[in-house]
């Protein structure tokens, strides 16, 4: 089966399906392999709940040869496909990476565009070698501008994934201490990220960049690029972060904008949509509006008030560069109830890891709260090199609950971080306020 006899058989369905507990009628089934599974063994079970076609890579499991087309390796097929469609579409397309905020930033980009545009982006974090084909062929004849959210745990993934992609545009929030077992350190990190940029300078794309960030500024002097930051930087777009507020704040010539979110780094965050919004004419006022009707879920920077609760939720996921501008932004807030912190392991750090766990640990107990709470094995490692009486260590989320069964008594009048590895989910604490 070669690409353009592929491609028709994608035109004739209805999506793209890889999982047969969630077939969409009329739909192109790929069968996958992951390490557990073998979706070559539901090819008829595909058909079965409505699949059109299947695109399958063992001919032994091939019981319809009307309905089912083998591939070499379907996985490949998949990202082949994408490819192709992406060059038949030929629209605009921006390219988002970096250690922390990608999926904020991505959403605070599209609501922006929005405002002007038919949009298209990554839905959640579809952001691996299978959740980027899947992105761009959802794009179609009417997306005006497409958002491909890239993630990576080693070198040479962003690479790969900007082959398939094609980015026109590229943005990176940040380099920060994430998945540092897989990228080899800190500097590894770094340059995996900009693998991003390697492309863009290679095919004469061009990079939206924080000119407030040194690395990345200085990274992409010879670049095509549009900057936006603070006035010194002298930046295509200047754009002020107000500093030691509540929620997130970006300041834009006279107009104060003022989101959901919390955090500086979240206000570094909107100023990229803002930015970004600006290259592609979208006004002051729509971005506004925009950033305004983004209402942050999925237990990312979210604050919860309901009497008598104050909770800020930020247990999607965590690593050491996040978790310090989490902690540095509760600590600044001001609360007229007890301070509380509960944090979870953050994973994928390798040697690392019981270096930047202690680093946390310090960097609580010199803040002004009234309890700690420290979950998880790889915080248990550093529990001898605690300091303050107020800090708690438990090996596991049950462990904490054994020792606070009325947890929603607990946690009332009080103001609450909770953060952590998804792994650990911690937003378990507060599944009685569901």
């Amino acid at each position: 089966m070669n690409i353009q006899e592929l491609y028709s058989c994608f035109l004739e369905a209805n999506g793209i399906s890889i999982d047969t507990r969630n077939i969409t009628p009329d739909s192109l089934f790929f069968a996958l392999k992951g390490d557990n599974f073998d979706a070559n063994e539901f090819a008829q079970e595909a058909l079965n709940k409505g699949a059109r076609y299947v695109i399958m890579d063992n001919p032994k499991l091939v019981t319809d040869r009307d309905k089912m087309f083998l591939v070499p390796n379907a996985l490949l097929a998949l990202q082949q496909l994408a490819n192709y469609h992406r060059q038949q579409l030929g629209l605009p397309i921006i390219a988002l990476t970096g250690s922390n905020g990608k999926t904020t930033t991505k959403e605070l980009i599209k609501s922006v565009l929005s405002q002007k545009y038919n949009v298209k982006a990554t839905q959640g974090n579809y952001n691996n070698h299978i959740g980027v084909p899947l992105t761009l062929l959802q794009f179609d004849d009417e997306t005006d501008i497409g958002i491909v959210e890239m993630g990576a745990n080693h070198l040479n993934e962003i690479a790969f994934l900007c082959t398939i992609a094609q980015p026109d545009y590229g943005y990176i929030t940040n380099f920060g201490k994430a998945h540092l077992e897989g990228f080899g350190g800190f500097e590894g990190v770094i340059k995996g990220k900009s693998e991003l940029y390697d492309y863009l300078e290679d095919n004469h794309k061009m990079a939206f960049v924080n000119a407030d960030d040194p690395r990345q500024d200085a990274k992409t002097m010879t670049f095509s690029r549009f900057t936006f930051g603070s006035k010194e930087t002298e930046a295509n777009a200047t754009i002020e972060i107000i500093e030691n507020t509540e929620l997130a704040t970006i300041q834009v010539g006279d107009q104060r904008i003022t989101s959901h979110l919390t955090g500086q780094y979240n206000a570094i965050n909107m100023a990229a949509a803002v930015a970004i919004g600006q290259y592609f004419g979208v006004s002051l006022a729509e971005a506004n509006q925009a950033i305004q009707n983004y209402i942050p879920t999925n237990n990312r920077s979210q604050w919860i008030k309901q009497a008598p609760y104050t909770i800020l939720l930020d247990a999607y996921n965590a690593n050491p560069s996040s978790m310090e501008l989490s902690v540095a932004n509760f600590n600044q807030l001001a609360a007229t109830t007890p301070k509380i912190y509960i944090l979870g392991d953050m994973f994928e750090l390798g040697t690392a890891s019981e270096k930047e766990h202690l680093n946390i640990v310090k960097q609580v107990e010199e803040t002004q709260h009234d309890q700690a709470f420290f979950l998880g094995r790889e915080f248990g490692k550093v529990k001898a090199s605690a300091t303050s009486t107020t800090s708690v260590f438990y090996d596991t989320l049950a462990d904490f609950f054994a020792q606070y069964p009325t947890i929603e008594e607990f946690l009332a009048n009080k103001t609450v971080l909770i953060k952590g590895s998804r792994g650990m989910a911690l937003e378990k604490i507060i599944s009685f306020l569901k």
